[in-house]
């Protein structure tokens, strides 16, 4: 048998205006670990939709050989026959369903209008020890956290028997811990003889695992590199990615002005929205200063995102009690529509679900939390609108066909760069971006930090929740720690390091 599990020969695909493949090749070897790197919009997930089927034959043009024989898949179940199997990067599952019911979902054990549970539920806890998953079959997903679901999705996989196994950015919404049993999951199938593709911005994580990097950008092949006979430093693929060197990940901040307190929250604590028994924050309390860049790190579960919603409008939590200041004024902010009139701003984490309207146009998203900034006397002024997205898709060079293509439609990083005009045009005097650079490239990351910066050096106040302590280093003038809903450790930014923020976390986790 070949030792050549997978050959893409010249695929192109085209969507209108836009050429996502143009003439890509991809040789993948049997028993490897294949990652797929390049910035966001470079044709990663594009080729790899077309592997699966999702994109079927006929949308595009060149060949796809399995096993050395030619492949024409139509839909995504015929790719699954053959042993190929995607895991995408927003996860498949259904809350209030169980666990079990999850992985057969569409591959139901039994025979028709009988299904067989006892079977369903064995199978599942079969693969779920597979992949080192404690968790009970009959556990409903809305119970278990992100890291356990990505590892049901990995046991689906395996429910289907697969072969090849294509994981596009597994780890964005984990942590470090999370993350590193995800990647040594990855190497046992290694062992075992599965392959698998992996799609990842975390290039630590790419050099970690991946046996062969073939590096996207703008839609072609620009190499392939191979470990022990490469060079597969993340410096190295970085210029692979961008076409250049980035010598510093993180831009510098020139005459820094710090000045004085333009939010405080005294004894903050949080209840979670359904059991309200449970405290998801406790007693917190913390400050930002105008031109400040504040860090909130912690890991995940740490009542980071909780805090920040909570903040704004109280759109999270319930029992939510303590005080709030902005400008030193004790305000009492009910809803979002309060929290935007006090000009306060949230980035939310979750951009495709609760930060952008994926169906409209990027001029839509970007006026839509502050309409009144685009209307006459409560009509749009639609010329106006479309002046407005125009200015801030050249102000944070968003690349895109124009402001009336549909958002859904960009990439990632292009999706958050929509997503910061619509708070930047509110003009907000405080920001708080949860995990801003999540499931975006090198090159994105590095425009989307230019912007926080320039909005710090306009004298606004950005607080900045993020999982990647790189990322928490490198940005803030002074970073607070979370752990377990409580603040653990606070650090001036110039003296933080990865082990003093760790040592804080582990420190109150021990009490």
């Amino acid at each position: 048998m070949s030792d050549i599990i997978l050959e893409m020969k010249n695929i192109t695909k085209e969507f209108p205006g836009v050429k996502a493949l143009d003439d890509v090749n991809l040789v993948v070897k049997r028993g490897t670990i294949h990652a797929l790197v390049g910035e966001n919009g470079a044709g990663k997930s594009t080729l790899m939709k077309v592997l699966s089927g999702i994109y079927p034959y006929g949308s595009y043009t060149g060949d796809i050989l399995y096993n050395g024989e030619e492949c024409r898949f139509t839909k995504i179940k015929d790719s699954e026959g053959k042993g190929i199997v995607i895991i995408h990067q927003e996860l498949a599952l259904i809350p209030y369903m169980t666990i079990g019911e999850n992985m057969f979902l569409g591959n139901e054990r039994g025979k028709a209008f009988a299904i067989d549970w006892g079977d369903t539920y064995a199978q599942a806890d079969k693969y779920l020890k597979a992949v080192g998953l404690n968790e009970s079959s009959t556990t409903l997903i809305k119970d278990i956290g992100v890291g356990k679901q990505q590892m049901v999705e990995i046991a689906k996989a395996l429910s289907k028997h697969a072969k090849l196994l294509i994981l596009d950015e597994p780890t964005s919404s984990l942590n470090e811990s999370d993350s590193k049993a995800l990647l040594d999951l990855l190497l046992k199938f290694k062992e075992e003889g599965m392959t698998s593709i992996i799609i990842s911005h975390k290039l630590n994580e790419v050099s970690y695992v991946a046996d062969d990097i073939t590096v996207l950008r703008d839609g072609k092949t620009i190499e392939t590199l191979h470990k022990s006979v490469d060079d597969i430093s993340e410096d190295r693929i970085i210029r692979g990615m961008v076409g250049r060197e980035i010598s510093d990940r993180f831009p510098k901040r020139k005459d820094v002005k710090i000045g004085d307190v333009s939010m405080e929250v005294k004894d903050w604590t949080v209840y979670h929205p359904i059991y309200r028994e449970k405290k998801v924050v406790d007693n917190v309390s913390i400050h930002v200063r105008r031109g400040e860049v504040l860090g909130i790190s912690g890991l995940m579960g740490a009542g980071r995102t909780e805090l920040a919603m909570s903040i704004f409008g109280r759109s999270y939590g319930s029992g939510i009690s303590g005080e709030l200041y902005i400008n030193g004024e004790k305000v009492v902010l009910n809803s979002v529509k309060d929290a935007i009139k006090h000009k306060l701003a949230y980035v939310t984490e979750d951009r495709k679900g609760n930060g952008l309207i994926l169906s409209n146009p990027i001029m839509t998203n970007t006026t839509l939390a502050n309409l009144p900034g685009v209307s006459n006397r409560g009509i749009i002024d639609t010329d106006k609108e479309y002046g407005v997205a125009e200015e801030y898709r050249a102000k944070l060079n968003t690349k895109c066909t124009g402001v009336v293509q549909n958002v859904g439609n960009l990439s990632g990083g292009n999706q958050q760069k929509v997503l910061l005009a619509k708070w930047m045009f509110a003009d907000p005097d405080i920001l708080i971006l949860d995990e801003p650079t999540r499931g975006i490239d090198v090159g994105a990351k590095y425009e989307i930090y230019c912007i926080i910066n320039q909005l710090a050096a306009e004298g606004k106040s950005v607080i900045m929740i993020s999982s990647e302590l790189p990322e928490v280093l490198g940005m803030s003038d002074r970073i607070y720690v979370l752990n377990e809903g409580s603040v653990v450790g606070e650090f001036d930014g110039a003296e933080a390091t990865q082990e003093k923020i760790m040592a804080a976390i582990l420190k109150s986790s021990n009490k």
